[in-house]
């Protein structure tokens, strides 16, 4: 894979080419090398064709050339559909010839062995050293709808295209994203490009993203991703399209946890590389969807570019059942599934007085009576209610076509008047019905859940929007900041120094080495205190009985430090013993966990969760990508489920959640800094005191790299 920066630029000649040669043209449709040139053909492709073939002087009716190099005049894009072996040679003198782009549909390269490694390198290199840009090898191709190109022998394309649209497709996979591209054709929804990436040795993910996000035709991608190890160029690419407006929806594949260091260090446990995807594309406003219906269907109904300005959800239905499942959906997803006034309640009680009128507001079957109760329970709710969006369930009622065409003209009424307002319809219908509404602004679903779901990512691509270049303060690391050394171990007193010089508060502590200077350094620091093994071989001190709590009195103290040395000495008899933590004993607060974990393609990751069992059993944690100011800290915060009780729940004190936020955003300045030493970092307990009072690390783990 190249590690060339984003040039989006640089793929325009991939789909929207005056000119094209076929390296491989055959003249049998059905073969690789003559699919492409028949389906340009029967496309009415406008530009120039050159099917390059040295043992025929005409293909499927087109005049042939022995070689790229005979060509007369310019060559945008070539299509490379010869063996294996000679694709080098044929990429070469494209390259030779002025080419601006190739697609290579050969296979036998980095995805069969090292040789084939080693050849898929080469091409990477000519794609560097020349600038021309390279698509596979072992893909599928492209299309681009729009200019009616294709550059591909799959039989997805030669079945026709669909209509020109504003939803791009970029897929690693050759063979899903041509499903994806027939069943867009299939649920009439129009496509402006489709390109697979195959083996990725120039043109990647990245760059299909980035396409796509400056072009001036596409406003939605959607996108099928399985990995990528080129983070900032990712990144960037998703920065461009927050930049230019574009939404992107993406069906990411793979959910194994990477974490060599799962053993020692709890938050590599929690931080597998999946959790990591989710939390960098939420965080770049990209939509992830779980399966293949739900891709299309934000998709689809972000390509309305329509995004509620609020999250307050009014739901109209024929049916109470469909009601409640509709609201039961929008509360999980976070809407605001506010119910009605009582006066406005009442309002509509006069208009039907069976109706269920708190929100969901069922009409039921008495809609198709009165047809004039749908404005006018419509418009009570816009303007009294205060919705920003309401779904209209109407079940199968799309099937009976003098109804659907009232329903569809009041709602249009209701529109025009509430130019602000989201209206979305749930209803089954033939396709000509869906047409009718879409084009008046209404989304149209067959899932009424589905509708609520749309909904609910509209109205996060919104508040994306709104936030995108949003700059934050970042805290600064003292100048004094200790060097973490990358070869080192590193044990729970050294840790804990390094964090404090980098801006961490930790409590008051001191290592000892005899049991008289035990006791010493507890009495002047004050009872009760806490004494810890200290070694950089032992990571669970508890679990060997290196830990005791609630020390009173110097008796106690040389008790615990002979207690703590005889444990360690005979569960761990070959580890190194660097002596005993003596520590204050911090009582009162709220445990939390804040760690780091290197995920092997974004760097440094930041974890955040409640102590106990909201982190062992639950799995409460939140991620984010390192470095981030106060303000992200916060919103860390805010999303773990246990956070009522960092607020104060039930009457409790709420905890110093300003403290907690900077020191997790200092932590993430500190890992940033020190990416390429720090493999993991754990502090856990790090407790969040009452409010006004601070937080503070009790216990420390930092694994450095290359240990």
């Amino acid at each position: 894979m190249s590690n060339s920066p984003l040039r989006p630029d640089t793929l325009m000649p991939l789909f929207n080419p005056q000119s094209v040669a076929i390296l491989g043209a055959s003249s049998d449709p059905a073969r690789i090398g003559g699919r492409p040139l028949s389906m340009l053909k029967e496309l009415g492709y406008q530009g120039k064709i050159y099917p390059i073939n040295p043992r025929h002087s005409e293909v499927q009716g087109l005049p042939a050339v022995p070689s790229i190099a005979d060509v007369d005049g310019p060559v945008d894009i070539a299509i490379i559909a010869v063996p294996g072996p000679a694709v080098i040679d044929a990429v070469q003198q494209c390259a030779d010839k002025g080419v601006k782009a190739v697609v290579i549909f050969s296979s036998g390269f980095a995805e069969v062995d090292e040789e084939g490694k080693e050849s898929q390198q080469a091409l990477t290199k000519i794609a560097e050293t020349t600038g021309m840009r390279i698509v596979g090898p072992n893909c599928i191709g492209l299309a681009s709808v729009l200019h009616r190109f294709v550059a591909s022998f799959s039989t997805a394309l030669s079945s026709g295209i669909s209509a020109p649209g504003r939803i791009g497709i970029v897929s690693q996979s050759g063979a899903f994203g041509s499903y994806c591209f027939v069943l867009a054709k299939e649920k009439q929804i129009g496509i402006s490009y489709f390109l697979t990436t195959g083996n990725s040795c120039d043109v990647d993910i990245s760059d299909g993203i980035a396409f796509m996000a400056e072009d001036e035709h596409t406003d939605v991608i959607m996108t099928y991703m399985e990995g990528t190890t080129n983070r900032e160029k990712f990144i960037a690419a998703l920065e461009l399209a927050q930049k230019k407006n574009k939404t992107v929806v993406m069906l990411k594949v793979g959910s194994s946890d990477v974490g060599a260091q799962a053993a020692a260090s709890h938050t590599a446990s929690l931080v597998g590389s999946d959790d990591v995807y989710d939390s960098i594309l939420t965080q770049y406003n990209v939509y992830r969807a779980r399966n293949l219906n739900e891709l299309f269907e934000i998709a689809h109904a972000a390509s309305s570019n329509r995004f509620p300005s609020g999250n307050k959800l009014g739901l109209i239905t024929v049916s109470g059942g469909a009601g409640i499942l509709m609201a039961d959906v929008g509360e999980e997803l976070g809407m605001d599934v506010t119910p009605l006034p009582t006066a406005t309640q009442k309002k509509l009680k006069e208009l039907l007085p069976f109706a269920g009128v708190a929100n969901p507001v069922d009409v039921t079957a008495q809609l198709l009576n009165d047809m004039s109760l749908l404005p006018k329970n419509l418009d009570i709710m816009l303007d009294e209610g205060g919705y920003d969006v309401i779904i209209c369930c109407f079940l199968h009622v799309g099937h009976q076509k003098a109804l659907v065409e009232e329903i569809h003209a009041s709602m249009l009424g209701v529109q025009e008047k509430h130019p602000d307002a989201l209206l979305m319809v749930s209803l089954l219908g033939p396709h000509e019905i869906r047409q009718k509404f879409e084009a008046s602004g209404m989304m149209v679903f067959e899932d009424p859940t589905s509708a609520v779901r749309a909904v609910a990512a509209l109205y996060r691509f919104g508040e994306g929007r709104k936030q995108f270049g949003q700059s934050e303060l970042l805290p600064k690391l003292p100048a004094s900041v200790e060097p973490v050394k990358p070869t080192a171990q590193i044990n729970e007193f050294e840790a804990k120094r390094i964090l404090h010089s980098a801006g961490i508060r930790v409590a008051e502590e001191k290592i000892v080495t005899a049991a008289d200077q035990a006791a010493a350094a507890a009495s002047a620091m004050g009872y009760p205190v806490v004494m810890k093994i200290v070694s950089p071989d032992i990571q669970h001190k508890s679990e060997i009985g290196g830990v005791v709590v609630g020390i009173h009195n110097d008796a106690e103290a040389v008790d615990a430090y002979n207690q703590i040395m005889s444990n360690a000495k005979t569960k761990e008899p070959n580890a190194t013993i660097d002596g005993v933590l003596v520590a204050e004993m911090i009582q009162g607060g709220i445990e939390t966990i804040i760690g780091v974990n290197r995920d092997p393609v974004f760097g440094q990751i930041i974890m955040v969760g409640l102590g106990g069992i909201f982190v062992e059993i639950l799995g409460d944690v939140s991620l984010q990508r390192a470095p981030f100011g106060k303000e992200t800290a916060k919103k860390m915060l805010q999303s773990l489920k246990g956070y009522p009780l960092l607020a104060g729940a039930r009457g409790q004190a709420p905890a110093d959640i300003d403290a907690l936020a900077e020191a997790i955003a200092q932590l993430s300045v500190f890992a940033d800094a020190n990416q390429d030493k720090i493999e993991s970092i754990d502090i856990n307990p790090f407790l969040a005191l009452p409010e006004g009072q601070g937080a503070v690390a009790v216990d420390a783990l930092m694994i450095p790299r290359n240990v």
